[in-house]
């Protein structure tokens, strides 16, 4: 059958191969079994089919796992049973063993009710798919439409020549409005009618520009996030040089106050020990505190201070007193 298929390919192929040398073959596969598992309405019904097959199934097991416990029974009382009476229950067993196996044929022989099921099951979807591929095949001057999923061996089938999405969408199209309801429903699914025409030589050099592209918006990208980093690095020095020149600057304050504070201690220290040799202090409960000897040194200087100012007044009073002396003099002689 296969060898039969093949030879009348070549043959279909090879005469139509001259009349179109001019514009080239076009050819095409579909893969049947890729859309039926796609079409959710015939996956649906076979899921119900296979639930049906399998009621059968346990339906018939249970009837023959009773014929088969009678036969047990019978084994078991045949010593207390007279020949007639096994003959007679024999021919039971046998007579319902074949009305199982002629229900089992019914349900499941080759023009049983599972068979039957199955065909009304795939004639629709199977109408679709040739009407689908009639119009895509007269639409888009197509030469040869295989199937990959016949008997028709394949060995070889590229991705670019597989209508089965072309296909699905249409049958998929069909389906939505059959199903439509509404005007807007059905202006949607007429709207939805026309099948796109699949370049995959344009899809190949836009996927190359997309990569282009995304690799020059990466390069970008990247020689941004280098700049910010670099602005970035450049901040952080320059806050770490003004923190270190704020760290100089403040140590240098510290140093300052840190010589003041021990030139304060050290003529506190000088006024101490002056003030212990004045008053001849000995005992050490007699000495007294940092903060005393820092007041009685501060009145001491405000005291040489107001010394000093009484003293320049005395000199100042002194010299007007001569000058007004010098002057009375001068007007006596003049006189």
């Amino acid at each position: 059958m296969k060898n039969n298929v093949l030879f009348l390919l070549t043959v279909v192929f090879l005469s139509c191969l001259s009349s179109h040398a001019q514009r080239g073959v076009r050819i095409g596969y579909i893969d049947t079994e890729y859309i039926l598992e796609n079409v959710p309405e015939y996956q649906e019904a076979t899921a119900q089919l296979d639930e049906r097959a399998q009621k059968w199934k346990n339906e018939i097991q249970a009837k023959l796992a009773n014929v088969e416990q009678k036969r047990k029974d019978l084994s078991n009382e045949k010593a207390l049973l007279t020949q007639e009476l096994i003959n007679e229950r024999e021919e039971d067993i046998d007579f319902e063993e074949n009305e199982i196996l002629d229900y089992q044929q019914k349900r499941f022989g080759p023009n049983g009710d599972l068979f039957i099921q199955k065909r009304s099951l795939m004639q629709p979807i199977q109408d679709q798919i040739f009407s689908a591929v009639q119009d895509i095949a007269s639409g888009k001057k197509y030469d040869f439409i295989f199937d990959k999923s016949s008997d028709a061996v394949m060995l070889f089938s590229a991705k670019q020549y597989d209508l089965s999405e072309q296909i699905l969408r249409s049958i998929k199209r069909t389906s939505k409005r059959t199903q439509a309801q509404s005007k807007a429903e059905k202006k949607k699914a007429k709207s939805e009618e026309l099948i796109p025409e699949i370049n995959h030589e344009k899809e190949a050099r836009e996927q190359a520009l997309e990569e282009k592209k995304n690799e020059r918006e990466s390069a970008i990208e990247k020689a941004r996030q280098e700049k910010l980093a670099a602005r970035e690095a450049k901040v952080k020095a320059s806050e770490e040089r003004r923190r270190k020149i704020l760290e100089d600057r403040e140590k240098a304050k510290q140093a300052k106050l840190d010589a003041r504070s021990a030139t304060t201690e050290a003529a506190v220290s000088e006024s101490v020990k002056s003030v212990q040799k004045t008053n001849d202090i000995k005992p050490e409960t007699e000495v007294k505190t940092r903060e005393q000897l820092i007041e009685e040194n501060r009145q001491k200087k405000l005291k040489e201070r107001e010394e000093r100012k009484k003293a320049l007044e005395e000199r100042k009073r002194k010299i007007l007193e001569d000058r007004q002396k010098a002057r009375d003099s001068i007007n006596a002689s003049r006189k």
